[in-house]
């Protein structure tokens, strides 16, 4: 795949799991030749992977070359006068139009000036974009800034519709269009907060149909039903959290991508204390505690902790910014004497009266519910069933770092500094209660990542025999490993390129060579004998090294395959015998 976006999330790969998302939008997207798909809005706090998701989406869309072109704005927080942005947002429409046309990445990252837009248009007769430069050009020069903008924002679905094309229209971060542009040149006076209101009619196209995102869903719900009348966008919820297996999935690639030695018992204590949350697990994987050790329980919970409760930790400053902005209008203790209680108590809906009762307020009910009010204002807080209930977020990422915020401001007495490692602790101690459940999730992902997790294991134990993986093994003395390499690309004399799924070289000069297969199919003759003709090749350029071979698949062997496996001494093994958190 192409990636012409340059994606926030960095190493394409770092975008793991969201099967969910991608299903539902897949969907949707391949209606959309049929007219069939209605604008849709992705609502999710910050740091829930919804610009990942939706630049993937542009990468995907780009990249097929298929019956949908994708655009991309991204509409960012800064000042911008009013003509100016009608020229910007054009400039990037028409650049990445022409880009998918021609194939040309650059002009994705590089947008051409209106000027090369009219010059395009012109040499190859495609003059809605020719006339639609003048268009802009002459309003601005009139001072008839309006007139721009509606040449700009309505390009989208003038082009489909005069084409009969279709084009999926994505702009990231939506609210900030009622915030950031300005109708006087300095941006000094107040901004034009009825932007939003533009796409009244366009949201409605099509041919033309948008997906639209926004990190303050209170803010970006109020925009869409005061400025696109409720229904003109479908709503889907974003969570931060992904599947169990998806966030074990995000462990061990994460660790894989920044080259963070983890076991798969760590991988899984990773997992579980950040809640399968992605961005908590990149924190974690890359955290600057000085005591980090991640092949270790201790080392793990220390991590964890650290970027909870450390001010200047990775996690703790993305959620700290995003809860003052959000407090800005509320910053007292009570305000956070209601928000810490009500995410702490987050399974039931509370009204101002127990609230009040609760937790010994010296206000009215009227005030406090206003306050309540404005914490769901500011995404901190959710809407009971009625007008007068709220309750928390079912959030634990957030609950963890108000109490680290807050605790201390609101307790009557001074408690010791926050530590929470005892209660990650506790985590772990219910983890282990359930090994079936954490068995479950590693069998699950061999599918995916088997290779990995079968090196994981073999870096980790000290000591072991291959016997303690695979059945059939004639050699039984220990082996100690000295390196672990997966995927090991060896080339034979005449130049045929070959490769190892993992090769573990031991202390005493013994290597192990181990193919993976994870198909659901059985591994038949054929196979078997190409993997060892690879390792006979192996053997003939280093005559010198003993080798124990083993086959790993997870769909299991034909009775050829197995017998021909047991004559040759090749080991054999349908599952990982895993070493699960204390065995």
């Amino acid at each position: 795949m192409q990636y012409p976006l340059t994606e926030k999330i960095g190493h394409p790969d770092l975008l793991v799991g969201r099967s969910k998302e991608f299903d539902f939008f897949g969907k949707w997207i391949a209606k959309m030749p049929k007219r069939l798909s209605k604008s849709h809005v992705i609502l999710a706090r910050r740091k829930s992977g919804k610009t990942s998701f939706i630049q993937r989406l542009f990468n995907q869309l780009w990249s097929a070359n298929g019956q949908v072109i994708p655009f991309y704005y991204h509409v960012r927080e800064h000042k911008l006068w009013y003509p100016e942005f009608a020229k910007q947002y054009y400039g990037v429409f028409a650049s990445q139009y022409i880009s998918f046309l021609e194939r040309d990445e650059e002009l994705v990252s590089k947008p051409l000036t209106l000027e090369k837009i009219r010059e395009y248009g012109l040499a190859k007769s495609i003059h809605v974009l020719a006339d639609d430069v003048a268009s802009i050009l002459a309003d601005e020069a009139k001072g008839s800034y309006d007139s721009m903008w509606e040449t700009a924002y309505n390009a989208p679905h003038r082009l489909a519709s005069l084409f009969d094309q279709r084009i999926l229209v994505m702009i990231d971060e939506f609210q900030y269009l009622s915030t950031f542009i300005y109708r006087d040149k300095e941006c000094e006076r107040a901004h034009d907060e009825t932007i939003p209101g533009s796409y009244h009619h366009v949201v409605e196209s099509k041919v033309a149909p948008m997906l639209v995102t926004g990190s303050y869903i209170s803010w970006l719900l109020e925009i869409a039903s005061k400025y696109l009348e409720a229904g003109r966008l479908s709503d889907w919820y974003m969570t931060p959290y992904l599947p169990p297996e998806e966030g074990l999935q995000a462990v061990y690639t994460y660790a894989e991508i920044y080259e963070e030695p983890i076991t798969n018992e760590t991988a899984a204590l990773i997992n579980e204390l950040c809640m399968s949350d992605p961005f908590f697990i990149s924190c974690v994987i890359q955290s600057k505690y000085e005591g980090r050790d991640l092949l270790t329980e201790e080392g793990v919970i220390g991590a964890v902790n650290y970027e909870i409760t450390h001010r200047r930790s990775e996690m703790s400053k993305a959620w700290g910014e995003y809860i003052y902005m959000a407090l800005q209008k509320i910053n007292d203790l009570n305000g956070k004497k209601l928000l810490l209680f009500l995410s702490k108590h987050n399974d039931r809906d509370w009204t101002p009266r127990e609230l009040k009762n609760e937790l010994a307020l010296d206000l009215s009910e009227s005030d406090i519910q206003r306050k309540l009010e404005l914490l769901v204002e500011a995404d901190l807080l959710e809407q009971g069933q009625s007008d007068i209930q709220y309750h928390g977020l079912r959030d634990g990422t957030l609950y963890l770092i108000l109490r680290n915020r807050f605790e201390m401001e609101i307790a009557t007495s001074e408690p010791e500094p926050a530590d929470l490692r005892p209660e990650f602790q506790e985590e772990i101690v219910k983890l282990k209660a359930d090994k079936r459940r954490l068995q479950g999730l590693l069998n699950h992902l061999s599918g995916i990542m088997a290779e990995r997790q079968l090196a994981l294991e073999f870096r980790h134990r000290k000591k072991f025999t291959l016997a303690d993986y695979f059945s059939g093994v004639q050699d039984s003395a220990p082996l100690q490993i000295v390196s672990v390499k997966e995927r090991y690309p060896f080339q034979q004399a005449d130049g045929k390129n070959w490769e190892f799924d993992v090769l573990a070289v031991c202390t005493d000069g013994r290597e192990v060579l181990v193919e993976v297969k994870k198909t659901k199919e059985k591994m038949g003759l054929k196979e078997v004998k190409e993997f060892a003709s690879k390792a006979t090749a192996y053997q003939q350029i280093y005559h010198d090294k003993q080798l124990l071979l083993a086959y790993l698949s997870l769909g299991g062997f034909t009775d050829e395959a197995r017998q021909f496996c047991e004559t040759q001494g090749i080991g054999l093994a349908e599952q990982i015998a895993y070493e699960v958190l204390g065995g």
